[in-house]
C-alpha cells in the first residue's frame, strides 16, 4: 500500500523552497502527497524559529499534529526546519510524541527519516548545516505562475539580534549556471514571475566569485523568453550599488521593486545591531533610488525597542518614516533571542514600550499608504491575476509594486473571463482601506479597434 505524506511549511520563502525540495525527494521515492494532514501516514512540520512569534506558531503546529496522531488520524510526525536545527533536544524532551527531528543539513535524508518512523523507529540526524542541498528538483507549492528562486542560503552578516547565522550557517551562493538552469526550467513549466530570495540577495556571488554577481544574474534572467517579471527581496542597503541600480534599470523584466530591510535609522542603534549606516546614508540611498529608477517602489522593515533605543532614537525613526514616505513598511517589536549578542545587551526595553512604538510607526505608515493610494487613481497598470472572488464577482491580483503574500491587492472587474496567472492591464478608478479598485481594459480596446 502506498505511503502518504503531508507537509506544513512555516516561515519565510527560503524555508518554503526547502519544503519543495523535500517533497520532490519523497514523491520520487514513491510517497503520495496529500493536502489534508489528518489523511497522511506521516506529516512533516517544516518549522521557523526566527523570532518568538514564529517559534510559537511552529510549536502550535507540532502540537496540533500530535493531537491528530493521538486521535488515530495520522501515524507519525517529523519536525524539520529552523526550529529543529535550533531546539532539537528541547523538542525531543518536551514533546516526546514527535517521531523524528532532523536538522537543516539533513534535508537530503527526509526519505530515510519518513521510512524509519513508519517502521516504528525514532529518528534524528544533524550533519553539518552547511551541507544542506541548495539545488535539486522541487514540487512547487506556489501557484504555477510564480515561484521563489533561491540564489543563496545562510548568512555572514551577523546582525546582533539575529540567530540565522547560527541556525543556517555562513552565506553560500549557488553557482550562476545552476540558478539559470533552474530558472529556465521553471519558466518552461509556466512560471511568469520569479522572486529572488536569500538571506541577503545583494551579497550573491561574493563567496564564490569574489565579487557581487546579482547585476550579472539579472542580465541573464532577463533573457529568458517566457519570463515576465523578476522581483528582488532581502536587499541589504549597504550593497545596493550603482551597478545593481543600473541592472534594474536596463532589464525590462526586473520589477522596479526593492525590498531592503533597514531595521532602524539611528546610527547608534544600527551600530549596536552590527549594521552599517545611519539616517543620513539611508536618506541618500533612497533619494538615489528614486532619482535613478523612475517609479521605483521601496519596501522596508524596522525594529522598535532594540536594547538602548532612547526616546530620541525612536523620534528619529518616526521622523524618517514621515519624511521619506516609503511605499511599503513593516515594523516589529524587538524579539530577544537567546544565543545572540543582543540578548545580553544592557538597557533592555520593556515589551509594551517596544510594541507601542511599533504601533505608532504602523499608524504613520497607514496614513502615508492612504495618501499614496490616491495617486494611482486614473492610471493603468499591468496586473498578474491571483484569483477570482465569486461573492463580489471580481478578480484580484498584483502589480509590479506588490509581492505575493506581503503587499496589497488590486481588486478589479472584467467584462471577459480571465485565467489565473494572466497579466492584464487594469485601469484604477477607486480605492478602499488597503486596496486599489479597477477594471480590466485591454480586450475592450481590442474589440473597438
Amino acid at each position: 500500500m502506498a505511503k502518504t505524506v503531508g507537509m506544513i511549511s512555516l516561515g519565510c520563502p527560503k524555508n518554503q523552497v526547502d519544503a519543495e525540495i523535500m517533497l520532490k525527494k519523497l514523491v520520487d521515492a514513491g510517497y503520495i502527497l496529500v493536502a489534508e494532514a489528518e489523511k497522511a501516514d506521516v506529516v512533516i512540520v517544516n518549522t521557523c524559529a526566527f523570532i518568538e512569534d514564529s517559534k510559537k506558531e511552529s510549536i502550535d503546529s507540532i502540537l496540533e499534529m500530535i493531537d491528530y496522531k493521538e486521535d488515530g488520524l495520522l501515524k507519525r510526525v517529523v519536525v524539520t526546519g529552523c526550529m529543529a536545527q535550533r531546539y532539537a533536544d528541547e523538542i525531543f524532551s518536551e514533546i516526546p510524541e514527535v517521531d523524528a527531528v532532523i536538522g537543516i543539513g539533513a534535508n537530503d535524508d527526509i526519505v530515510k527519516a519518513c521510512d524509519s518512523v513508519l517502521e516504528g523507529e525514532q529518528y534524528s540526524s544533524f550533519p553539518n548545516k552547511e551541507e544542506m542541498p541548495l539545488d535539486g528538483g522541487r514540487i512547487l507549492t506556489t501557484p504555477e505562475y510564480f515561484a521563489y528562486l533561491r540564489i543563496a542560503d545562510g548568512c555572514s552578516n551577523c546582525c546582533s539580534y539575529c540567530a540565522i547565522p547560527s541556525i543556517r550557517g555562513k552565506f553560500r551562493s549557488r553557482k550562476i549556471e545552476d540558478v539559470l538552469d533552474e530558472a529556465k526550467a521553471l519558466t518552461e513549466k509556466g512560471v511568469k514571475e520569479l522572486i529572488l530570495v536569500a538571506q541577503d540577495t545583494t551579497r550573491y556571488g561574493e563567496d564564490l566569485y569574489g565579487t557581487l554577481k546579482l547585476p550579472e544574474l539579472l542580465d541573464e534572467l532577463n533573457k529568458l523568453e517566457n519570463l515576465k517579471w523578476v522581483r528582488l527581496l532581502y536587499c541589504y542597503p549597504e550593497r545596493i550599488t550603482d551597478e545593481l541600480i543600473d541592472a534594474i534599470n536596463r532589464n525590462e523584466k526586473v520589477c522596479h521593486y526593492i525590498d531592503m530591510p533597514m531595521q532602524h535609522v539611528s546610527g547608534k542603534v544600527l551600530k549596536a545591531m552590527n549594521r552599517p549606516g545611519d539616517r543620513e546614508s539611508l536618506t541618500a540611498l533612497i533619494n538615489k533610488l528614486r532619482e535613478k529608477i523612475e517609479d521605483v517602489v521601496i519596501r522596508t522593515t524596522f525594529i522598535t525597542g532594540f536594547p538602548g533605543e532612547t526616546d530620541e532614537d525612536f523620534t528619529a525613526l518616526s521622523e524618517f518614516v514621515n519624511e521619506m514616505k516609503l511605499d511599503r513598511v513593516g515594523c516589529f517589536a524587538y524579539s530577544r533571542e537567546e544565543n545572540t549578542p543582543a540578548y545580553d545587551l544592557p538597557e533592555q526595553i520593556e515589551k509594551d514600550v517596544a510594541l507601542n512604538r511599533a504601533d505608532i510607526i504602523m499608524e504613520q505608515q497607514y496614513r502615508i499608504n492612504d495618501e499614496k493610494l490616491e495617486t494611482f487613481i486614473g492610471k493603468t497598470y499591468d496586473v498578474i491575476v491571483d484569483g477570482y472572488d465569486s461573492y463580489s464577482d471580481s478578480y484580484f491580483g498584483r502589480t509590479y509594486m506588490d509581492a505575493p503574500e506581503i503587499d496589497n491587492n488590486i481588486v478589479f472587474t472584467s467584462g471577459y473571463e480571465i485565467e489565473v496567472g494572466e497579466i492584464v492591464p487594469v485601469e484604477i478608478f477607486d480605492k478602499d482601506e488597503y486596496s486599489l479598485i479597477g477594471e480590466a481594459v485591454w480586450k475592450w480596446i481590442y474589440q473597438i479597434n
